[in-house]
């Protein structure tokens, strides 16, 4: 099933090929007069969650406007079909509202019709098809609450605002798409060998994926992690790891920034058998560099970084301070950024939890009381986006 037509605003609706419908009734097809929004999403995307929960509330808010919600699985990794299906359907069972059908596809027709068309590759990503069929949106569904409106009264999909949008979709989506494309191959031949045990062929690899792209910060991260986990090369992934670091703190680019310090301080995938001089050496010139960012110009949310932060400071045994980080990052939670809407319940949990486990006691935010759990190390909530990035693809 082979597409080289470029899928954007304006296009036709593809196809919808889905392989079984887990939740609701099944959709052949797009109805005339109705606008749907499509969203891709997956069980092992922790921002997926939010996502859900905005379309419950917008499928909600819109039911009397002829608008229509779907969301389609098809990035599931699992031993077979069935495994991947049975953890659709565990991981949906946590929206109890959920009011709109569900799909799962692993057969690559979705992927093929609609993500790789349109440059996609991270979920959730949405699509609006609008009454006459076609695509009057792409993007993240936190934008939905601004652009849904105009699609509905028929002045967005040809407005001067939606081509400048789609543009710089494009512009930033186009040359990510290519470098996964070229990427997928070695990503393939480095897990596989990771599965097995087969250090040089993943040190190949890792490698070949630097040359390619050597400001590919997963595949700097892979290469520290496979040193340290694979090939137990301390000395080697020591020197990795301060090269990475130093890189991070020049660049000041806060994804290489919390990408380092999962590294240095994460207790499961980071590089705990290091020396714990070195390693809080590098955490702590990275704490300061977070810490100067102008958080308001950053694409991660604050909370996310103030947590790394707080991970550093409970690891060398200043629990004030990082308790206070935890506190720091729940109040950003009820910050007035549209963009916040859905993150904070999605966020908030972990850190409660987390708050929990580094003051020792039970804390109540609102109505929502948590008590400490004292069998996680760290003192902290283990979090998806952790995972064994030699275990992870681009759709997170």
């Amino acid at each position: 099933m082979e597409s080289n037509k470029i899928l954007s605003v304006e296009s036709r609706a593809p196809a919808l090929e889905v392989r079984d419908w887990v939740r609701g009734e099944a959709l052949a097809s797009f109805q005339p007069g109705k606008l749907y929004i499509l969203e891709f999403c997956g069980t092992s995307c922790d921002s997926c969650v939010g996502a859900m929960r905005d379309l419950i509330e917008l499928k909600e808010t819109y039911k009397g406007s002829g608008v229509e919600v779907v969301a389609v699985a098809a990035h599931e990794r699992a031993a077979s079909a069935d495994e991947a299906r049975s953890n659709l359907v565990a991981w949906l069972a946590q929206f109890p509202q959920l009011n709109f059908p569900v799909g799962f596809d692993d057969t690559g027709a979705m992927d093929t019709l609609w993500m790789e068309p349109s440059f996609s590759i991270v979920i959730p990503r949405v699509f609006v098809i609008d009454r006459d069929g076609y695509i009057a949106f792409i993007g993240k569904a936190g934008k939905l609450h601004d652009v849904l409106p105009q699609v509905l009264d028929g002045t967005w999909r040809t407005s001067a605002q939606a081509e400048a949008a789609e543009r710089e979709r494009i512009a930033e989506d186009e040359p990510k798409a290519r470098k996964q494309a070229l990427n997928k191959p070695i990503r393939e031949k480095f897990t596989a060998a990771c599965e097995i045990g087969d250090w040089k062929t993943a040190l190949a690899a890792v490698e070949e994926g630097i040359a390619l792209d050597p400001n590919d910060r997963d595949w700097r991260a892979s290469h520290v992690y496979l040193l340290h986990h694979g090939m137990r090369d301390m000395e080697t992934g020591l020197a990795v790891l301060w090269q990475f670091v130093r890189e991070a703190i020049d660049r000041g680019d806060e994804h290489w920034l919390v990408t380092a310090m999962i590294q240095v301080i994460d207790p499961e995938i980071g590089c705990a058998n290091l020396p714990s001089a070195e390693r809080f050496a590098m955490g702590e010139a990275l704490s300061e560099h977070i810490l100067a960012l102008d958080f308001a110009q950053c694409n991660l949310p604050a909370s996310e970084l103030f947590q790394e932060v707080a991970r550093y400071y409970h690891a060398i045994g200043n629990k004030d301070r990082a308790v206070e980080l935890i506190e720091l990052a729940l109040k950003s939670l009820d910050g007035p950024d549209p963009d916040m809407h859905g993150l904070k319940e999605d966020l908030q949990p972990d850190l409660l939890q987390t708050l929990a486990n580094y003051k020792g006691e039970e804390v109540c935010y609102g109505d929502v009381c948590v008590v400490p759990r004292t069998n996680i190390s760290s003192g902290a909530t283990p979090k998806a986006e952790l995972e064994n990035p030699a275990e992870r693809g681009a759709l997170e």
